[in-house]
């Protein structure tokens, strides 16, 4: 009987293994994350207005997570823009505001002063702005570095438009 049973479960066993080689892929992206083609068209954006307005600039996207999708950085754009780029795109997703926005608030005697400290180093001047679906989704963020901070956010407002 014991022998029976091995046998069995043996088969089970096999039976499950085999079935699962055959399953679909498991999905893992979340319906409405951003993709990466949307993360592209970002970019493109973001690259064709800063060449217009001829400023060098570092862009950054994150997912609504706030983790890194896509980068890119142009000729010339600065290399300490790298870093405040990502950390531009991240500070407006982890608030859900524009970087302007959360520097506005975060002055001396308002309600978020000291904010930037927190969550390993916060950005808070203007070039974070949230990525927003069709659907009125925020899908994540673009951070752009390496112009005055009005051309920065000029370049991110026009990357994030291509979602609408």
């Amino acid at each position: 009987m014991r022998k029976f049973s091995m046998v069995i479960f043996s088969l089970i066993l096999a039976f499950a293994f085999s079935t699962a080689a055959f399953a679909e892929p498991l999905k893992v992206t979340v319906p409405g994350e951003l993709t990466l083609a949307q993360a592209q068209k970002v970019l493109t954006a973001a690259v064709a207005k800063a060449e217009a307005i001829k400023v060098p600039v570092n862009i950054a996207v994150v997912d609504s997570g706030g983790n890194l999708k896509a980068f890119y950085r142009m000729d010339d754009a600065f290399l300490g823009s790298i870093d405040v780029s990502i950390k531009k795109a991240v500070t407006a997703r982890y608030f859900n505001m524009s970087t302007r926005a959360l520097g506005e608030a975060s002055q001396v005697g308002k309600s978020l002063y000291s904010i930037e400290v927190t969550n390993g180093g916060l950005v808070l001047f203007p070039g974070g702005v949230l990525l927003v679906d069709k659907n009125n989704v925020v899908v994540g963020a673009v951070g752009v570095s390496g112009g005055t901070v009005d051309e920065d956010e000029n370049v991110a407002n026009a990357a994030a438009a291509v979602l609408k």
